[in-house]
């Protein structure tokens, strides 16, 4: 196809993706009560079942400060909920538009690489969900830096620690996917993410603690699975094929 053709299935490909994100948006946007009262505040209350486990003692309340708050809180939660359910959709979407492109043996591989996408970022949703938030509201709601300052979480504090950290964490959980790929196309070799591991943990630490702005236990905690990640990329790289050693080599 021409350069004009190739823009045009793009065209419909963007379109039809918003499409999907649009309608999940509406469909979250009309059940307000499910997912507000048993998902989004669920680990606001003493009860959630992390705090059981973890025997945490989590007590906090939401206090808006804004009189439009609540409306464009709803509309935010809606519309990243909507791309979270719509995300097999669109990745189905862009296997679309760029099989065409490959050879059948790197269909096959490819395919799986994208279905593997949706796992993983949908397991890194969980963990976001279920072990980081709970840790970072234990670490935040317990610290203080004097007795007579009370913490009172606004509203939209609450829903940007939330919605950030999950969606963080289900980026970050597409990393295998990402190495499989470039290790597909010659990029990245097993023997490259063995050399850079101890990089790679240091980096891993430095994420952690970005993404869960809590105490070194926490960051540990949250570094786990990532350490996971990097290692099964590892085992799912394939190494250097002996021609280009060889190649390599005599370059040398």
């Amino acid at each position: 196809m021409s350069f004009w053709d190739h823009l045009e299935v793009l065209r419909g490909t963007i379109f039809r993706s918003l499409l999907a994100i649009c309608v999940f948006s509406v469909a979250v946007f009309c059940f307000k009560k499910f997912v507000f009262d048993d998902v989004v505040f669920a680990p606001t209350r003493s009860d959630f079942w992390v705090y059981k486990l973890l025997n945490m003692d989590v007590k906090m309340s939401l206090v808006n400060l804004d009189i439009s708050a609540q409306f464009f809180v709803h509309l935010k939660v809606a519309f990243q909920l909507g791309f979270i359910l719509s995300f097999p959709f669109v990745i189905w979407e862009i296997w679309k538009f760029i099989a065409p492109a490959l050879y059948q043996n790197e269909k096959r591989t490819i395919r799986g690489v994208f279905v593997a996408a949706s796992f993983l970022f949908y397991l890194g949703l969980y963990v976001g969900y279920v072990l980081i938030v709970p840790i970072s509201l234990n670490f935040f709601l317990g610290y203080k830096i004097s007795e007579d300052v009370v913490n009172t979480i606004s509203l939209n504090s609450y829903i940007s620690l939330f919605t950030s950290t999950i969606l963080a964490f289900g980026i970050v959980f597409e990393f295998p996917a990402v190495v499989v790929i470039l290790n597909k196309l010659g990029l990245v070799y097993k023997e490259t993410m063995n050399k850079y591991r101890k990089h790679a943990i240091v980096a891993i630490l430095c994420i952690a603690a970005i993404i869960t702005p809590a105490d070194p236990f926490s960051m540990l905690i949250a570094a786990a699975p990532l350490l996971l990640l990097y290692e099964a990329s590892v085992m799912f790289c394939k190494p250097r094929p002996a021609e280009e050693e060889v190649a390599e080599t005599a370059e040398g």
